[in-house]
Formats: structure tokens, C-alpha cells, sequence
């Protein structure tokens, strides 16, 4: 059984809105790849709204599912990881209670679907992955960086979005905290 974590809907709609603004960087990607396909965009609209005091109910779950929908449906690689960086974003907002390692992808999974998305349409640079992740850890706000801290470390595995996670929670955690 897991320890609960103390999570207020503050907390939420912080980690909510360092998601979106992660996602909504890439949703051009997704757009190149799919240019009549709203289903991201949507995704990281009802995460914005949620970040900015909106419901934390069905918008939210039935765009996150649509985006997830989208990815399939994408035509690249990269503009899969983008429509899963929004699928991401909006489900940021369901991030659990429980310390459990896994819990961390609702916090970075956008973040880290972003920059893989942004590697693979540079040719599989991992430059522009490192690039990208070091802008997400500046819009980081130090409500996200305490919320982050009150899970155990990322998990091992999920291939190279998975290390692109466990990156960005190692340098967000080693954050002083006036940072």
C-alpha cells in the first residue's frame, strides 16, 4: 500500500498548467502531421482551463482520451509524441495521491513527450531532446518542484521518454528550493 501524498487543488492546476505549456510547445508538430486533427490542441485547451480555475471533470478526461486517439492516428513518430505530450497534459490533472513512483509521469510525461517529439522531427538529434528539457525545467514553478518532491523518484524503463522523465525529475529534485 502506498502513502498518500497531500496534493490541494493548487497543486493540481500548477502541475496542470507546467504540463500544457510543455504540450501546447509541440502541438505544431502534431498539426504538420495532421493538419484537420483539433484532438491535441483540445487536450492542452481543457488543461489550460483546469490550470486557470476550470472544472477538473469530463473535458478533461474525454480530451485527454481523444488525444490518445490522435497519436494513434498519427501519420510520424514525432507527431505521436506530441498528441501524447497533450494526452499528458490533460491528464496531469488526475495526478493521484499515492507516493508511487509511476505518479511522476503525470507530472514530466508532457514535458518528456515534448522533447522526444522534438528530437525525432530534428533527425533523432538528443541535443535538441537536452534543449528542450532544459526550457521545461525553467518553467518549472517551485509549487511544481515541491509537488514533485512529495513522490518517490521516476521509474526505471518506458524506453527513451521514459529516460527523457527520469532526467528531468533528477534535475528538478536537485533544485534548491529558492530556485
Amino acid at each position: 500500500m502506498s502513502t498518500p501524498v497531500v496534493l490541494s487543488e493548487q497543486d493540481l492546476r500548477a502541475v496542470t498548467a507546467f504540463a500544457a505549456a510543455s504540450a501546447e510547445d509541440v502541438l505544431g508538430i502534431f498539426e504538420a502531421d495532421r493538419p484537420d486533427d483539433s484532438r491535441p490542441r483540445d487536450a492542452v485547451g481543457a488543461a489550460w482551463a483546469f490550470a486557470q480555475g476550470g472544472e477538473r471533470g469530463k473535458s478533461l478526461r474525454d480530451t485527454a482520451w481523444a488525444a490518445l486517439k490522435a497519436a494513434k492516428d498519427a501519420r510520424t513518430a514525432a507527431g505521436r509524441e506530441a498528441a501524447w505530450a497533450a494526452m499528458a497534459a490533460a491528464g496531469a490533472a488526475y495526478l493521484h495521491p499515492l507516493a508511487k513512483p509511476t505518479q511522476v509521469k503525470h507530472i514530466l510525461g508532457a514535458g518528456a513527450h515534448a522533447a522526444r517529439a522534438a528530437e525525432l522531427v530534428a533527425g533523432d538529434d538528443r541535443r535538441v531532446g537536452a534543449d528542450r528539457l532544459e526550457g521545461t525545467v525553467r518553467r518549472a514553478t517551485p509549487v511544481v518542484v515541491d509537488v514533485l518532491r512529495r513522490f518517490p523518484a521516476a521509474p526505471d524503463g518506458g524506453g527513451r521518454v521514459g529516460e527523457l522523465i527520469r532526467v528531468l525529475d533528477a534535475y528538478l529534485r536537485s533544485l534548491t528550493r529558492t530556485e
